[in-house]
């Protein structure tokens, strides 16, 4: 038989070898055409199979999953007579052999996060004991094993939403993986676990946290509850990771660390201008009157947009020793941005000092300026 079907296929090679150039082309094209066809069908045919799969798996499993969740926590008679920690699960129950697959006991770890994120109190510490006494953390904690990242932050996440500690040692490298989901996720793990050190992958962090992750790691760390909150005035003096830096002064000035301004203030003389930028802008947000003078000493030499962020820090500061120089901006300045920021800080003084000159500039400045003070006095409008 592979005799015949050699000799089938050398021959048909012998006749496509005599045939013309441009004929052995496009029937290569073709026989290409043909074999993509077929392997696209059959992977669209294996998806589907395997949808189909998973929807009867589901069908099946789950009302029994749920059921047993209702049964052993939501309607739980113990729940409201003994604490959490000494209420027991019918054993029977939740030691079912169909709760041994493992594909099954990812289904529960699923409902189980899909439930405690709608369920707090009480409720939702028996879930997390459910899951403990079914022991699932170590089908999650296996996963933390996997090569593959994927695995890697679906145990991550796991663990996080059911409370359970992961180890230093486990979690602090993969704070600094190559991969970037894997790496915020771990970040985002780290500040909602760790009870006594929350920040401190901040100290190992050799690669940058990226914008998308600040915000979310900022609203992580302001909405959870009994948080270690440090001086992260620490990190914005010894860090060598720009990315942290510019975290922390975002920090800083959320919780008005005041003492972090003297280690702000040395920013000022670093060479990278945008970080220069990000440390003026802090100082503004703290109020940071001691900075005022430097700020002005060294207005003339900074950029454009260290210029900007100069003239709203002193808006921000509003001590009314600048006022003069603000004003010097506003009517000599080329620029239309600047005039823009110095018109806004002088109103933002909000004193009569600084509405005296407003009316002033309004009296006697030339007819772009006077738009320029009517449209940030309208309150209508958010700079």
């Amino acid at each position: 038989m592979w005799s015949d079907l050699t000799n089938l296929l050398y021959q048909a090679y012998e006749q496509y070898s005599f045939l013309p150039l441009f004929i052995e082309i496009a029937l290569f094209f073709i026989f290409i055409a043909i074999f993509a066809t077929i392997f696209a069908y059959g992977v669209i045919l294996f998806r589907r199979w395997k949808g189909y799969v998973h929807d009867k798996r589901m069908k099946f499993i789950r009302p029994k999953v749920e059921e047993m969740i209702t049964e052993q926590v939501l309607i739980n008679e113990n729940l409201e007579q003994i604490p959490v920690e000494e209420i027991e699960f019918d054993q029977a129950a939740i030691n079912d052999k169909i709760f041994k697959k493992p594909w099954v006991r990812q289904v529960v770890i699923d409902i189980l996060i899909q439930y405690r994120k709608n369920f707090r109190g009480e409720v939702g510490e028996l879930l997390r004991k459910l899951y403990i006494d079914m022991n699932l953390t170590k089908d999650s904690f296996e996963k933390m094993k996997s090569l593959k990242w994927e695995r890697k932050i679906k145990a991550v996440v796991e663990l996080t939403q059911m409370d359970v500690q992961i180890s230093d040692v486990t979690i602090l490298p993969l704070t600094n993986s190559t991969n970037p989901s894997l790496r915020a996720a771990a970040r985002n793990a780290y500040i909602q676990l760790s009870k006594n050190e929350p920040f401190k992958f901040f100290d190992v962090a050799t690669e940058p946290i990226l914008p998308w992750d600040q915000l979310e790691l900022f609203r992580i760390i302001t909405t959870t509850k009994d948080i270690a909150i440090p001086n992260f005035s620490r990190w914005v003096s010894y860090s060598t990771n720009k990315s942290v830096v510019s975290f922390c002064l975002k920090l800083i000035a959320h919780y008005d660390q005041q003492t972090a301004i003297p280690a702000v203030m040395d920013l000022l003389n670093n060479k990278d201008h945008y970080f220069r930028a990000n440390a003026i802008n802090c100082l503004g947000k703290l109020g940071a009157e001691a900075a005022e003078d430097r700020l002005t000493k060294i207005y003339a030499t900074q950029p454009i947009h260290c210029q900007l962020e100069i003239l709203k820090a002193l808006g921000r500061i509003a001590s009314g020793n600048n006022l003069e120089f603000l004003k010097n901006e506003f009517l000599f300045s080329s620029n239309f941005d600047v005039r823009m920021a110095a018109a806004r800080s002088i109103i933002k003084h909000n004193t009569p000092a600084s509405r005296a000159m407003v009316e002033d500039l309004r009296a006697t400045t030339y007819e772009e300026n006077k738009l320029i003070i009517s449209h940030c006095l309208n309150p209508l409008i958010k700079h």
